[in-house]
């Protein structure tokens, strides 16, 4: 079974005990971007992976959500921002820079500017990694869209990235914070499928081995979050403060804040309309 991650430090929790032998997959673990992971299950070489919520939503007919695993927030998200050099009611016609690391964040990001912010601005795709931000420096979009590490290093005071970034945008919008305030529902921002195809039974042993490697992971947030500063960079506190803020699990309330997600997508022509579906438990011989 070939099972894909995300390289960004939210997804420690889950895959740490995993990484760390702790507890054993019975598969192959490939990295990517979240884009680069959609793509991947559209086409068909992952069986498992954790996908931007948006592409489960957008192609629902192919996969099934694994239970109770998911990246969610229920306020202050800290990793996906929205840096501006104006307010952002302010932005319409201008130039904002979205990752393309993210079809989830640049979807909720539309969302907010059409009924948030009542502002038109000119979504331009490009790279917000890190390495993008620290090469370019000081892009020439009105605002830009950042998530995962290179979010949380821009928010980091003393931080390399910081410093230069901060000063040509002023204003920052934590995206989960804004949907919170405006809809009073947490944010799924990722979740784990399998494809409809992929045998059940090793499909739901991956599941059990992610769920036990979130149990662990969960019990051992110091440790990630120690593991989270060396790569980036940004201080102990600040990683433990940012895994704090997220859940793995995904609730009954999480699930009615992925439902009006879709629901909105779905009237903004974003998304087909459809229902949530999920891998089904192994049935009992005899």
């Amino acid at each position: 079974m070939r099972v894909g991650r995300i390289p960004y430090i939210n997804t420690y929790p889950v895959y740490g005990a995993i990484d760390r032998g702790v507890v054993p997959l019975d598969g192959t673990l490939v990295d990517g971007v979240p884009t680069a992971l959609n793509r991947r299950m559209a086409e068909g070489s992952l069986d498992v992976s954790v996908v931007s919520a948006v592409e489960y939503a957008r192609d629902a007919s192919r996969y099934l959500l694994l239970p109770d695993l998911a990246i969610s927030c229920d306020g202050p998200v800290r990793s996906v921002l929205l840096f501006s050099s104006v307010p952002a009611e302010r932005l319409t016609g201008q130039r904002v820079l979205v990752s393309r690391s993210s079809m989830t964040s640049v979807h909720l990001l539309e969302l907010l500017f059409a009924h948030v912010w009542k502002a038109e601005p000119v979504f331009v795709p490009g790279d917000a990694e890190a390495e993008a931000i620290a090469r370019d420096g000081g892009d020439p979009c009105a605002a830009r869209l950042v998530i995962g590490d290179a979010a949380l290093m821009l928010q980091s005071p003393g931080h390399p990235l910081a410093e230069a970034h901060g000063r040509a945008y002023p204003q920052v919008y934590d995206l989960g914070a804004v949907w919170r305030e405006w809809t009073g529902l947490p944010f799924v921002f990722a979740v784990w499928v399998a494809q409809r195809t992929a045998p059940v039974e090793q499909a739901l042993a991956i599941h059990a081995s992610l769920i036990r490697s979130r149990e662990w992971g969960m019990a051992h947030l110091e440790d990630l979050s120690v593991q989270a500063a060396g790569v980036t960079g940004v201080p102990v506190a600040e990683c433990r403060r940012y895994f704090d803020g997220l859940d793995w699990r995904l609730t009954l309330r999480d699930l009615e804040g992925l439902t009006e997600f879709f629901r909105r997508l779905a009237l903004a022509g974003k998304v087909p309309k459809g229902q949530l579906a999920f891998l089904p438990a192994m049935r009992r011989a005899g």
